[in-house]
């Protein structure tokens, strides 16, 4: 499966995406690509000279699909997120502001997105050789989740991949090992995930775990190892034990690996493209198109 069909995604009422501070090359490229292809329009907070600038780089004008909104770098992030907020806007996205600043605005407690679940971030991949998506969460939020964390995590994750049309997405929780080994906490959540998936407390997903990276990813690794179950080697979503785990794989799998790669941060009562300001455009494009998909 192709990254890019997404981005032959149209909805009935074109979505519109609100650029936090959006100054920067990579941002306007990537808008100038979702724009011209009928996937979104776009309020652009910031300094309006140089967001003008950069779109005349790209032969682009103002119009009522490509909106500039003067804003000073300290206000952007906070009027961008009240666009979605009120209705304005669907999607908030970052751009040269710092994650933290965005972050405390979809947080506000007055203008904010919040539902009370936790924010998760989910990664969508585009692996050489593998013919579907693989989901990677979460590599960029929740530095060290807890059990209950997790389990709002996985289901963040499964709506995500549902939204992009995969059926019941098949969730791999992953550890070093594949049994039950109580100086592992990483396998006990995983035991313990499974048994609420199982029970009906994560809805809308098989889960299974603990199951090692190979075994989670490779039927044939399963089947060496005589492990069976519904996810073994065919996982679509992997979710990682902390952090550290997330962000090594993550990075592995675009330097080493040259996946292509969208992501966006769920949780929130709209997507939030959160990309780093070291992501090309083209990544850039398809968190764009996967934060429209997930909601069309």
């Amino acid at each position: 499966m192709k990254l890019r069909m997404y981005l032959n995604t149209h909805s009935p009422s074109k979505k519109i995406v609100s650029v936090a501070r959006a100054e920067d090359e990579d941002v306007i490229a990537s808008v100038k690509e979702a724009y011209q292809s009928g996937l979104a329009s776009f309020l652009l907070y910031g300094d309006s000279k140089k967001i003008r600038f950069h779109l005349e780089q790209f032969e682009l004008e103002e119009n009522d699909e490509l909106k500039i909104i003067h804003t000073s770098a300290d206000s952007a992030a906070l009027e961008a997120v009240k666009a979605v907020s009120s209705g304005e806007a669907h999607i908030v996205m970052k751009g040269m502001v710092t994650t933290a600043s965005l972050l405390k605005a979809v947080l506000h407690k007055e203008h904010g997105l919040r539902t009370g679940r936790v924010l998760s971030h989910v990664a969508a991949f585009e692996i050489p050789g593998y013919d579907r998506l693989i989901f990677i969460t979460d590599a960029a939020m929740n530095i060290a989740p807890d059990l209950e964390q997790k389990a709002q995590i996985i289901e963040n994750a499964a709506q995500f991949a549902i939204g992009l049309g995969v059926d019941t997405p098949k969730v791999a929780v992953l550890s070093a090992v594949e049994v039950v080994n109580p100086s592992m906490q990483a396998t006990l959540d995983a035991a313990c995930l499974m048994a609420m998936n199982k029970r009906g407390q994560i809805k809308n997903c098989l889960v299974e775990g603990p199951l090692a990276l190979d075994n989670a990813i490779s039927i044939e690794a399963a089947e060496h190892k005589g492990i069976s179950g519904d996810v073994a080697g065919v996982a679509d979503i992997l979710v990682v034990p902390q952090i550290e785990t997330g962000n090594a794989l993550y990075k592995s799998l675009i330097y080493f690996a040259k996946a292509k790669v969208g992501a966006v941060i769920t949780g929130a009562r709209a997507p939030i493209v959160l990309t780093s300001r070291a992501d090309s455009a083209e990544s850039k494009l398809f968190s764009i198109a996967l934060a429209v998909r997930s909601i069309s």
